[in-house]
């Protein structure tokens, strides 16, 4: 997470710029806009943007930005999974580029009353967009189970059970409201130890990526990316953690995979036609003074392709390693 103070910094934003490789005329998707790093940058070099925000704050900060643009930037409010229905929208048949700055922004971490982080006390809201169930609408009504399977599917929090178990029985009394009243119990649930991270970041993290469904709209995000992408287009994603890159990680594993060559001891195995060429083998990560200037690049992972001339074809999110978690019941107070 970002410090409390640390200026809205884009993460990687270098690495972005040379593997999105923009050029004057050409149209690119920033499909999470947020505070506009990318989408100034590849501004500066002639391109045209369209950016996507599901947050209304965001999209309001941006239109100074798009009078300063010339035209050349036009922001959508709406969902990343989209975007290649805003595209088609605008009357755009494909795009050069597509990046996408996966999680939550430093603006949201940074603001209480979106209910983001621990460290500030606010209302349990968690929402990037300004619609749907909040984190503290999960937590009040969610049975013991399915609060278990959230944090451990999202979270990867190795004490979902007694943390679930402890929630059903405190919000009995009481129900849940402000981050520092949940954080105060996972407190008092998961020890804190030196030089770990703080005993609610896991669960923390598990609601947000629940109520804003973020591992699922990544997932249609990369189907759209295929989909909008022109032949020599690129992909450029930067993900924060593990769940996000590896659904990055297979997706592109399985759509630049080539068929074998055949011999005449074993038949030509059938696989579709690679749809994407890998242009980094691993992952670019921040360096040293990067991290230094902006904590928040410190996980950070970028992986980028380009575009081949093969069709589209059907997403397995399954295959990429969406986890499900199903809201099986509704407990009582």
């Amino acid at each position: 997470m970002s410090e409390a103070n640390a200026p809205h910094l884009p993460v990687l934003l270098r690495q972005v710029i040379e593997r999105l490789a923009p050029k004057p005329g050409e149209i690119h998707v920033d499909g999470t806009f947020g505070a506009g790093g990318y989408t100034k940058a590849i501004l500066a070099t002639g391109a045209r943007v369209i950016a996507i925000d599901r947050d209304p704050t965001a999209i309001a900060a941006g239109e100074a930005l798009v009078e300063a643009s010339e035209g050349r930037l036009t922001l959508v409010p709406g969902v990343f999974g989209d975007l290649d229905e805003h595209v088609a929208a605008l009357g755009i048949d494909a795009v050069d580029g597509v990046v996408l700055d996966i999680g939550v922004s430093s603006m949201q971490l940074d603001r209480a009353e979106r209910g983001f982080s621990f460290r500030l006390d606010g209302p349990l809201d968690m929402r990037m967009g300004d619609d749907g169930e909040t984190a503290a609408d999960v937590v009040n009504t969610a049975d013991v189970g399915t609060l278990a399977r959230i944090f451990w599917a999202y979270g990867e929090e190795k004490r979902s059970g007694p943390v679930a178990r402890a929630i059903v029985e405190a919000r009995k009394e009481t129900p849940f409201t402000t981050t520092r009243q949940l954080a105060k119990l996972i407190e008092g649930v998961i020890r804190a130890k030196p030089h770990e991270i703080h005993p609610a970041t896991r669960v923390f993290q598990a609601l947000r990526i629940h109520v804003n469904d973020e591992l699922g709209e990544l997932v249609r995000a990369l189907a759209a990316a295929e989909r909008a992408l022109k032949p020599g287009g690129r992909l450029v994603v930067v993900t924060f953690h593990s769940l996000e890159d590896r659904i990055v990680k297979r997706f592109f594993a399985d759509r630049s995979k080539v068929a074998p060559g055949g011999s005449r001891h074993a038949p030509i195995a059938t696989v579709a036609p690679a749809t994407f060429e890998l242009l980094t083998k691993g992952v670019d990560e921040a360096d040293e003074a990067e991290i230094a200037s902006n904590p928040r690049a410190r996980s950070a992972k970028l992986r980028a392709a380009v575009r081949t001339k093969a069709p589209a074809r059907p997403i397995d999110a399954e295959a990429l390693g969406l986890p499900r978690v199903e809201m099986r019941g509704r407990g009582g107070r």
